[in-house]
């Protein structure tokens, strides 16, 4: 028999999952609705149908950027899942010495927005560019730069998939193969290439998306190379026709859908590969491997230091390739487009994004997981959950346009606020959040909960104080992801922001339009640094919270 108590913290549970479940509705389906809607109503409100799908595929200079779009996102994806596996393969099942250095190298790209991965082959193969004055001219504007730039934006990514991937080998089959008399090509071929072939899979689609949906290169180096993302940009903030804009931004939505079906198909499949009684996969001695593999991961290193350097060059010099003295100047952001102000605003959009996206996904994970409360409304916070990963930032920001600065919406104030721009990237990064405190919070014992209904305990007194302080790592994880996204992110806000509150990955876009390409290096590299920054308070937190976890069981043990 439920007791009173029991159903009155039930009944408090829903109404806060059902308050969070409506602002989940209202700031991600409302503004997709608004989207969908303008894809099929014309400039003066009047339903169109496919109408405006069929002048953009009759207008020749606007259809055919859906097939440069596409020859970019295969040839990227392509050798973006070649790289990633053959740099992963070299940290993962190799004796190459530096391991942790080469994982962390690889996360480079990461720490900038995609716009600067442009900025820095602009320095090295634009007219001036370093290799440019070499006398090697790889005709940087157009698709051969936005290829270069989309592989540099996608390998880290590819690589993360397949570094886990590869950590997870059973031993047993490597053994049992050797005693077969099977050579390394054929373990490779037969056991290794198979364990990962989900993997592959998902890279591919997951490289195709993300190149597909880039604003940021093709903007600095793709000319008047035409893809789907700057056809929004030019329809939206150049022409400001908002319609055909929404029909380039449904567009986006394809691939990224097709590959959030592929994710979760692989995902089941992928579950439960690893038997319980695996064992430790062992590497053996091979110093031709590690020679080929050192040079292999050595040379992607190298390139991703050079694009930093290059950016260093330009920051610190007083007027590449003319006056190479040394300078400070370019720091001073005071005649620049947007100032140091923009940089101030990221950070502290970044951390208003960080605290707002982190609080609601683990409180709002919490009550879907772990909680008593309604099962309908858990099955829809795990669909709502879920969306996100599909969207690109481009189409949240556009849709958000379109629902947010509506003169009917009551919530029309927060548009040109901060406000606006945190909401954006809370939606935008929300789906690996959520999966992270998902898989923080299922490993925790239920009885926690247990213990504290029959003591009485309030649910948010347990919360607070046993499965927060369990959960500090996942936060962490959870807050520096929000965070340095937030700082590199351009699609997500490039058509929210407003002039009073310009960010600091935007102002490095309109200071390259201007040609002022050493100020836009030099705040790239103060983005870099804050993320860098970031990342070792991160580490060293959570490094201190697993030695105070082991020292608490080294007690517990010395006491029992």
């Amino acid at each position: 028999m439920t007791r009173l108590g029991d159903t009155s913290k039930i009944k408090s549970v829903n109404i806060v999952m059902g308050l969070m479940t409506i602002c989940f509705v209202i700031v991600l389906i409302c503004p997709l609705y608004s989207l969908f809607s303008k894809a099929f109503i014309s400039a003066d409100g009047t339903f169109v149908g496919l109408g405006n799908y069929a002048e953009y595929f009759s207008t020749p200079a606007l259809s055919v950027s859906i097939g440069n779009t596409i020859y970019i996102s295969v040839f990227t994806a392509i050798v973006s899942t070649l790289i990633g596996f053959v740099y992963a393969y070299g940290v993962t099942r190799t004796n190459i010495k530096g391991k942790q250095f080469f994982r962390y190298a690889a996360l480079i790209p990461l720490f900038l927005p995609t716009v600067v991965h442009g900025l820095s082959l602009v320095y090295l193969f634009g007219v001036q560019g370093v290799v440019t004055n070499l006398g090697w001219d790889i005709g940087l504007y157009g698709k051969t730069g936005i290829i270069l730039s989309e592989i540099i934006y996608t390998f880290p990514q590819s690589f993360l998939m397949f570094y886990i991937a590869l950590n997870y080998a059973d031993g047993r089959l490597y053994e049992a193969a050797e005693t077969m008399g099977c050579g390394n090509l054929k373990k490779f071929r037969y056991i290794t290439v198979p364990s990962v072939k989900y993997t592959l899979i998902n890279s591919l689609f997951v490289c195709f998306t993300l190149a597909f949906t880039d604003f940021g290169a093709p903007k600095v180096v793709g000319g008047s190379y035409n893809v789907l993302a700057t056809d929004i940009y030019k329809q939206v903030a150049g022409q400001f026709n908002m319609n055909m804009g929404a029909v380039v931004g449904t567009l986006l939505l394809i691939p990224a859908i097709i590959s959030f079906a592929v994710d979760r198909i692989t995902s089941r499949k992928e579950s439960g590969a690893i038997s319980s009684k695996a064992s430790a996969l062992r590497i053996k001695d091979s110093t031709p491997r590690d020679v080929v593999f050192y040079v292999i991961c050595g040379g992607v290193t190298l390139c991703l230091f050079i694009m930093v350097a290059v950016l260093f060059m330009g920051a610190f010099t007083k007027y590449y390739p003319y006056e190479m003295g040394f300078t400070l100047e370019h720091f001073n952001f005071s005649e620049s487009i947007g100032g140091i102000q923009s940089f101030i605003n990221s950070v502290v959009m970044s951390l208003l994004s960080a605290v707002a996206g982190t609080a609601f996904v683990f409180i709002y994970v919490y009550l879907v997981e772990r909680s008593k409360s309604s099962r309908v409304l858990k099955v829809i916070g795990r669909l709502l959950s879920s969306i996100p990963l599909a969207l690109p930032g481009m189409v949240i920001g556009l849709s958000f346009i379109f629902f947010f600065n509506s003169p009917d919406n009551p919530l029309n104030f927060i548009y040109g606020t901060v406000a606006i721009l945190v909401l954006a990237n809370v939606v935008h990064f929300y789906s690996v959040p959520f999966v992270t405190a998902s898989s923080a919070l299922k490993k925790h014992d239920k009885d926690y909960e247990n213990v504290a209904d029959s003591m009485r305990i309030p649910l948010w007194k347990s919360f607070t104080r046993v499965i927060v302080p369990l959960s500090l790592p996942a936060i962490l994880e959870i807050f520096l992801y929000y965070f340095m996204n937030s700082m590199v992110t351009v699609s997500a806000v490039v058509f929210l922001y407003s002039a009073q509150f310009k960010v600091a990955s935007i102002a490095i876009t309109h200071m390259e339009e201007a040609g002022d390409i050493a100020q836009a290096a030099a705040m790239s590299l103060l983005i870099l640094l804050v993320n860098i920054v970031a990342r070792g308070i991160y580490e060293l937190l959570v490094y201190r919270i697993k030695k105070r976890n082991e020292r608490r069981k080294t007690d517990v043990v010395e006491s029992a």
